[in-house]
């Protein structure tokens, strides 16, 4: 199905945008949402004016956070687990966690769908965005290590690459911060393996078997 945006959203598009979407994603998500109409003709007429609208809005939101993602970024947050031998987590540190963490640092309210990540189940370092705006995104970093190890000895013993904390696929549910949804990926298709057949030998023909018989007698002779 078709849309037009009526708010930014995260990894779909800005206000205004015309969008084919799923069926389901459009109906019980983006249109109840109030993120999104249907694009007939007389919804199409009003792109200029919610453009319009949409850029003032983004403008005043940039420079009311534009401090905030400042401090933000760059943020170092340390989490302590238990952890198996291989270094995954007996659990795992959720957005929620994040959150709060990060709340505590800054003081400011962040939600868990406001971080573009998955809960994290192993030991190391990460990264996360944190989405204030669609233009402010603030990367933050994100250190787990075992439960009962300084995180000296932990850097010392190893010196830790830092990954990107695995972004959560097509969250719809945590996108009321309005800024461009997943693009669809196609599913990726399995090869079949293919089975070889073993080469039976073709029987001998009645015509070859006479010969045979005809040498064998001949030799007797």
């Amino acid at each position: 199905m078709k849309v037009m945006l009526i708010k930014d959203v995260y990894k779909l598009g800005r206000a205004g945008d015309v969008k084919k979407v799923a069926d389901g994603y459009g109906r019980n998500f983006l249109v109840p949402q109030g993120l999104a109409v249907l694009a007939t003709p007389g919804a199409l007429k009003q792109v200029e004016r919610i453009r319009a609208q949409a850029e003032i809005r983004r403008t005043e939101q940039n420079q009311e956070l534009k401090g905030l993602a400042d401090e933000i970024a760059g943020v170092v947050l340390t989490f302590t687990a238990k952890a198996g031998e291989t270094g995954k987590l007996y659990g795992s540190i959720t957005t929620q966690n994040v959150a709060d963490a990060l709340q505590e640092k800054t003081r400011y309210e962040v939600k868990r769908h406001q971080l573009d990540m998955q809960p994290i189940r192993n030991l190391g370092e990460f990264t996360a965005n944190v989405r204030l705006t669609m233009d402010l995104v603030p990367e933050i970093k994100i250190i787990v290590h075992r439960e009962g190890e300084a995180l000296e000895e932990v850097s010392a013993v190893e010196e830790p690459v830092v990954e990107e904390a695995p972004v959560a696929e097509a969250a719809v549910e945590e996108l009321p911060v309005v800024e461009e949804a997943v693009a669809e990926e196609a599913p990726i298709v399995e090869e079949t393996p293919i089975e070889e057949v073993p080469l039976e030998e073709a029987p001998a023909s009645e015509s070859d078997e006479a010969t045979a018989d005809e040498a064998s007698e001949s030799d007797e002779d």
